[in-house]
């Protein structure tokens, strides 16, 4: 009967430990596992490596990052042929001359030769060369050299509305000419004063024709002369 009484103490003792067991292994289990907030945490700190932009990237992120870049120098455009500024402009063509002085006056037909370099659109710097032919003087044929140089201004193409192609023009040249026939101790040679103006009507874009007129005031014979000389011919510009 002692027996049987111990072995139910017992039996209610072992039923009774059974629930706290389970409590204290439940707790050393949940101890030794991380908890899940724990375990973000600790991962949070360690820095996500970004993965490589893939092959199928929309276009539209790279146009606007295209877009946040400086934008490329846009390439010169070719302007068209009349408004192309060449530096040389050479002149040949035919040239009237009508000399007046005391001792005799001449009508001289000859050729006259212009080089022209341009500064700039309005602005270039010139000579300029006429040598001409006349009648007999004194027994001796005429002839007249013109050589000069200075500026000239220029209004620039299509500065005429009704005349787009028409390039009004006017020239300051001092210098020297040089006159036959030769008179009695007096020299052939003396200063030159040329002013004038004409214009160019642009034929092609190298290819020019020209029209002037000038006032030329000479220094000869121990005198002053006013003549004038007007002439025609055709510009090539290079």
């Amino acid at each position: 009967m002692k027996r049987l009484l111990l072995a139910a103490f017992l039996a209610l003792g072992f039923c009774a430990s059974l629930p706290a067991q389970q409590t204290s292994l439940q707790m050393f289990s949940s101890s030794a596992q991380p908890s899940t907030s724990a375990s973000s945490f600790h991962f949070a700190l360690v820095p996500e490596l970004a993965p490589p932009p893939s092959a199928s990237t929309p276009f539209s992120t790279y146009a606007s990052s295209a877009a946040a870049l400086p934008n490329a120098p846009a390439p010169p455009q070719r302007s068209s042929s009349s408004e192309i500024l060449y530096s040389w402009d050479l002149a040949v063509g035919y040239e009237y001359v009508h000399f007046d002085s005391a001792p005799f006056t001449s009508n001289l037909n000859g050729l006259h030769t212009d080089l022209t370099y341009n500064l700039n659109d309005w602005f270039g710097l010139e000579g300029s060369l006429v040598s001409a032919f006349g009648s007999d003087v004194f027994r001796e044929r005429s002839k007249y050299v013109l050589y000069t140089v200075g500026g000239r201004i220029s209004a620039g193409q299509s500065s005429l509305r009704f005349a787009p192609r028409l390039t009004p023009w006017a020239h300051v040249l001092v210098g020297g000419a040089h006159l036959n026939p030769q008179l009695a101790r007096q020299s052939k040679n003396g200063f030159a004063l040329q002013l004038g103006g004409g214009a160019d009507w642009r034929y092609t874009e190298r290819l020019s024709f020209r029209a002037e007129a000038d006032y030329v005031r000479t220094m000869l014979y121990s005198d002053s002369q006013n003549n004038f000389q007007i002439g025609i011919g055709a510009v090539l510009h290079f």
